[in-house]
């Protein structure tokens, strides 16, 4: 695979309907977000709206031109000034592109750009069977920083929410 089929940029409104598709394939697999039912681009609009470029971006990648996933800064403990430079990294690839490099890629992008929008410390809050997220993090330097046993119920299974995490200092 070469880099100059990857584009990391800014997502846009436009980009929505993408977004929403792959997040529910998440929602689908049962084992990447405790949503339960899926979305749809109206009930993903407010939500969406919420980012900024100069905050909490939303981040697309592309390969060979087409949204391949997106990943996202958001604030961790809204509202608490003293938390303002943590921020909560979350990232999705559509499962067609799964295994190819581009999670490590598009994580890569978004510490890269922490600098730019003040952010020192970023958090990765995830089931603890989701091994392929667990992976790329622990490549990109996370480490496990905190573990919620058994909170998540979903399907019928109990799962452990686990928090890894980077200081960018």
């Amino acid at each position: 695979m070469s880099n100059s089929n990857i584009l990391v940029r800014f997502a846009d409104v436009g980009d929505l309907p993408k977004i929403v598709k792959i997040y529910n394939q998440a929602i689908e697999a049962g084992n990447a977000t405790a949503h339960t039912k899926t979305f749809s681009v109206d009930d993903r609009m407010e939500w969406f709206k919420q980012f900024s470029t100069t905050s909490y971006p939303i981040y697309i990648i592309e390969f060979n031109d087409n949204v391949a996933g997106y990943g996202h800064l958001s604030a961790y403990r809204p509202g608490r000034k003293a938390l303002d430079k943590t921020a909560e990294i979350s990232f999705y690839l559509d499962y067609q592109f799964h295994r190819k490099g581009l999670g490590n890629v598009l994580i890569q992008h978004i510490m890269s750009d922490c600098k730019r929008v003040h952010k020192e410390t970023l958090l990765a809050i995830l089931y603890h069977t989701n091994q392929g997220s667990i992976s790329l993090l622990k490549k990109a330097g996370f480490e496990e920083w905190g573990k919620f046993p058994n909170v998540i119920e979903q399907r019928g299974q109990r799962f452990d929410h686990v928090v890894y995490g980077i200081s960018l200092q």
